[in-house]
């Protein structure tokens, strides 16, 4: 296993030769708030894992125990002036985007806390793996903002606009049990166990066609929304990438000598 660092507050590691990459907030002073610097990192980060093609999946875990986290770093916000705080905007979009945009799978491993942006970055991933300790909520409203990286998109898209509309509107914290039963979260594991299941999940994704997984994901979220017509040309698009590459031949070969694939990624 390998570590880089970005910035202060951001750590990547990669696993299984590279092939799952770990990105783990790791501000644990502030339970990974998200200040301007570490948002910088995060959105840096993504970048880097979204342009290696070694990456198959990524991972985003915490290093803090109590806490995945707990959003936007609300001290450094009470001391921004408003055109600060205009200028600071695209920087904090860019955390939220950079984990949306990668172009491979991406899985959450939450614990504790998942709040406000905590918890966007969370619904930015394809999975949420979550351990019985883990809250999660969008309360902005009660500080007088709303979600503003992409929770007012993304959580109607999980739960319909209906429980979400409830969700926001009364900023309520939601505990796990309750949190899988509305599918705010995909899996639930028990207490200390969110990375780990998180990574084994991520391993047995990447065992698969790195072509066929970012051309399937390319596909689930350019066609999510369109109509059935639309999304079938979108799917019909990415298979096209996919049929001729050598990923597929060698995925055809693989089952039928009945061996494990070597992916040439390509």
């Amino acid at each position: 296993m390998s570590e880089e660092r970005f910035g202060e507050f951001v750590l990547v590691r990669r696993h299984e030769q590279g092939h799952v990459a770990e990105l783990a907030l790791d501000r644990p002073k502030a339970m990974n708030a998200v200040s301007t610097e570490m948002a910088r990192s995060v959105a840096a980060a993504c970048a880097a894992l979204g342009d290696d093609r070694d990456v198959r999946v990524v991972v985003l875990t915490s290093t803090h125990e109590r806490a995945f986290c707990v959003g936007a770093d609300l001290k450094e916000r009470n001391s921004l002036s408003d055109a600060e705080l205009v200028r600071q905007r695209p920087v904090a979009r860019g955390a939220y985007t950079g984990v949306l945009e990668l172009p491979v799978p991406t899985v959450a491993a939450v614990h504790g806390f998942a709040l406000g942006g905590g918890f966007e970055l969370a619904l930015s991933c394809d999975v949420i793996v979550a351990d019985r300790t883990a809250v999660v909520g969008l309360p902005e409203v009660s500080v007088g903002v709303i979600p503003g990286g992409g929770g007012t998109q993304l959580l109607p898209r999980r739960v319909g606009a209906a429980r979400a509309a409830e969700l926001i509107f009364t900023a309520r914290r939601v505990e796990a049990a309750e949190a899988r039963e509305l599918g705010l979260v995909d899996v639930l594991v028990d207490e200390g166990r969110d990375r780990e299941e998180a990574l084994a999940l991520a391993a047995r994704i990447a065992g698969n066609s790195p072509v066929g997984l970012r051309a399937a994901k390319r596909a689930l979220r350019v066609g999510h929304g369109l109509d059935l017509r639309a999304g079938l040309e979108v799917e019909d698009a990415a298979w096209r990438s996919v049929a001729f590459s050598g990923d597929r031949a060698e995925g055809v070969a693989a089952f039928n000598e009945k061996r494990k694939p070597e992916w040439p990624g390509e």
